[in-house]
This record gives structure tokens, sequence and C-alpha cells, in this order.
């Protein structure tokens, strides 16, 4: 799973508007020719992402080159299930990546079309949000 080394600051605000607004960065396939691109906003955990990386390293059989374009770097916090109120925020449960709609998640490339496609399809069921395979 995907976890950063270090970070500045153990725990982060929730930060929700941020995910709503089109994506200004990482909106065009740029490393390999297909890519799996984000409709709508939303937080990606590390295992989501784990889960999408696994199927599509299935799907290429060491045929091609795999791209992940997004990395969990915001930490999001828990409680436990009877804790009082004023008890102070919790511990850090797991990480996410912040996405938002227009982002490319993943790139391939070195495979034909069709493998390509139905990896990425595979891989879109994994996710959160709903994805769409683009071309560069």
């Amino acid at each position: 799973m995907f976890v950063p080394k270090k970070v500045k600051f153990r725990k982060q605000h929730k930060l929700m508007s941020a995910m709503h607004r089109p994506a200004t960065q990482k909106t065009t396939v740029s490393y390999g020719s297909v890519g799996l691109k984000a409709l709508e906003g939303g937080w990606i955990t590390s295992r989501q992402i784990e889960a999408a990386r696994r199927t599509i390293a299935r799907s290429l059989k060491r045929g091609g080159k795999m791209w992940i374009r997004i990395f969990p770097d915001k930490s999001v916090t828990a409680h436990g299930n009877e804790n009082t109120m004023g008890g102070g925020k919790g511990a850090v449960d797991y990480y996410v990546a912040v996405v938002r709609p227009g982002t490319v998640l993943f790139e391939m490339d070195g495979v034909t079309p069709e493998v390509s496609r139905a990896a990425l399809k595979m891989a879109g069921y994994k996710l959160p949000v709903t994805t769409r395979i683009v071309i560069r």
C-alpha cells in the first residue's frame, strides 16, 4: 500500500470543497498512450489504488508499462466507537488521494488497445469515482 514516508503535519483538516472543482493539473495523458480519467471528485484510499494497480498489472502480464499519477498524501483520522466528545482528534487511520474531476489516475503503454481498454475498465470498477478511458 502507498503511504507517505514523511509528512510535515501528522493530522490534516478535512477540506471537502476542493474535490468538487475541476482539475487543473494532471488532466492529459502525458506518459503513456491510454489513460483512466476521473469524471467526478472524491477520496481514493491507498487500498483502492493498490487494488486497481494489481488489476492492471495482472492484465499486462509483463508486457507493457504502467504509471500511477495519484498518490495518497492526505491523512484521515478515526476515533473509537465509545469515545466521549472532547477527547481530541483521533489517530491517523488511513491515507487518501484527493481526486478532482478530470484528473488522470493511471496510464499505460506498450500493449494492444484491446488489452489496455480491458485492464483500465476492470481497474475502474475498483475505484469509488466514475471513470473514462482516454487516449492520447
